[in-house]
């Protein structure tokens, strides 16, 4: 068995040369591991042993206010006595001066410690290591998040350190209420997760479902919030999100008002937000921030370019291939002779523009950025422009397509406008195979769906499935109320006590 597996029946040993040779076989090999061994005490000498990672702490801090007043404070003579308990104690509580500290009884809490960045301070003749808090590896400054730009609103957001992102939180909302508990998920990744709530706002069985997944979690490691999303989600099959996630702070703030809980991940800027339904993906943080007819007509677009991202392609597909006598006379001639030389079906065409339109969009996320969107602009005119030249495509599926991808973009959350765009694929195959009708089943497929999908025990279409029993929460859904009538609690969070699961 591997000597790390054993490491949990270790436990820390009185005898300082015996630590330090369980840890460098442990840490065989691994170079970015210092130990330093050095003699502590006024007249009388003392062993310790300091180790830490390279690169994941303030060295400059140990050594200032650890390693010198060690060397500088410590009388050895006052505690020939009681040796262990009270150099133990004088250490920590005299000779130290960095404000978290703590005792370490086994070798695995010492290892997890300092690989979290922590410096490990082992003393001889003592059964009990110290850690001293020292995490100091380099962090990313606090911008704007690129995928959620507002107009008017706060300009910062998260990054990859889970602690400064609780402190935006923390900014926002200064209610000791708020509570936040920690815990690792990961069996080699150890990685810190933080689950913050308001104490007298959240629902308990919401809370409790969340803890309880978490805590089911079994997996290697988590590199992104995203294998947190995935193994938490009520439908894994589902092809719509049932968590919400963000990169602002100010949403996540919003959130918590509202009764919800924030799932923070270490080394990732993207916090989750559970439980989510469909109208929160339809909503954005500016809607708060810009008056409130303003806000209520941009919600309105958004709820028109809903079926459009959906259904347009498909409507195009039906129509031309099996219903050409809903157009008007006029519009059903041109169609007909624009597709006279077409060598393609109208359900091919569809796929195809569709099929490009997304190797463009994709196409235009990996390269740079100043770029990207030119090279995704130009390449979307000249190729529309060479298709319809060519005689491939026709010019009004062109247009069909180009709306159908701009109308994407106005839908706020880029995992819930993703969802759209395959569901749209959907719909032009059932289009193609049985016209309106086959639009018609996969819309009675979907909203079937829909109603029985759940996040976290809370319906996924509430409060439009609700309305008579919770008509308050319908203010804030395709409307946005005035700040003074808006409802900041949503009886539709309020779920019984055990619909979670």
């Amino acid at each position: 068995m591997d000597i790390y597996q054993e490491l949990k029946n270790f436990k820390v040993d009185n005898n300082l040369k015996k630590n330090e040779s369980t840890l460098k076989e442990v840490f065989k090999d691994a170079n970015d591991i210092i130990f330093r061994n050095f003699n502590v005490g006024q007249n009388k000498k003392i062993n310790v042993l300091l180790i830490y990672v390279d690169g994941m702490t303030t060295k400059d801090s140990i050594s200032e206010f650890a390693v010198q007043s060690m060397m500088e404070a410590v009388d050895l003579e006052k505690f020939e006595k009681s040796p262990e308990k009270e150099l133990q104690y004088a250490i920590m509580q005299t000779s130290i001066s960095i404000t978290e500290t703590g005792t370490l009884q086994t070798l695995q809490e010492c290892v997890d410690k300092m690989l979290s960045g922590e410096t490990i301070l082992f003393i001889d003749t003592c059964s009990k290591a110290i850690w001293l808090s020292s995490r100091g590896w380099p962090i990313r400054g606090i911008q704007e998040p690129a995928a959620e730009t507002l107009i008017r609103g706060a300009r910062d957001g998260f990054i990859e350190t889970m602690k400064i992102n609780i402190t935006l939180i923390r900014r926002r909302i200064r209610d000791p209420k708020l509570k936040i508990k920690y815990m690792t998920v990961g069996s080699r990744s150890k990685t810190d997760i933080a689950i913050l709530y308001i104490e007298d706002i959240v629902n308990k069985s919401v809370l409790e479902a969340v803890e309880k997944r978490l805590n089911n979690i079994e997996i290697e490691a988590v590199l992104e919030s995203s294998y947190i999303e995935e193994m938490i989600e009520d439908d894994i099959y589902s092809p719509f999100p049932q968590v919400e996630n963000t990169e602002r702070p100010d949403a996540a703030a919003s959130a918590l008002l509202e009764g919800r809980v924030v799932i923070a991940v270490d080394n990732t800027p993207t916090v989750l937000m559970a439980p989510a339904t469909f109208v929160s993906f339809m909503q954005s943080s500016e809607d708060y921030y810009e008056r409130w007819m303003l806000a209520c007509l941009i919600r309105a677009i958004r709820y028109i370019a809903l079926p459009i991202v959906m259904l347009l392609p498909a409507l195009y597909v039906a129509v031309t291939q099996y219903h050409p006598n809903l157009l008007p006379s006029q519009l059903a001639l041109y169609v007909a002779a624009s597709r006279a030389n077409v060598p393609f079906p109208p359900y091919f065409e569809a796929l195809l523009m569709e099929l490009v339109m997304e190797l463009v969009r994709e196409a235009s996320l990996r390269i740079t950025t100043p770029v990207g969107s030119t090279i995704g602009l130009v390449s979307g005119l000249v190729i529309g422009s060479a298709v319809v030249e060519a005689g491939l495509i026709t010019p009004i599926a062109v247009i069909i397509v180009a709306l159908t991808s701009l109308s994407s973009f106005a839908i706020p959350s880029y995992n819930f406008s993703t969802s759209l765009r395959m569901i749209r694929f959907f719909f032009i195959i059932s289009a193609s195979l049985f016209g309106l009708f086959g639009i018609s089943v996969g819309l009675c497929i979907l909203i079937i769906h829909l109603c029985t999908l759940k996040s976290f025990g809370v319906p996924y279409l509430t409060p439009l499935t609700h309305f008579i029993e919770r008509k308050e929460d319908l203010k804030d859904t395709i409307i946005r109320p005035k700040i003074n009538n808006l409802v900041r609690k949503p009886k539709y969070l309020q779920v019984e006590k055990g619909k979670g699961k």
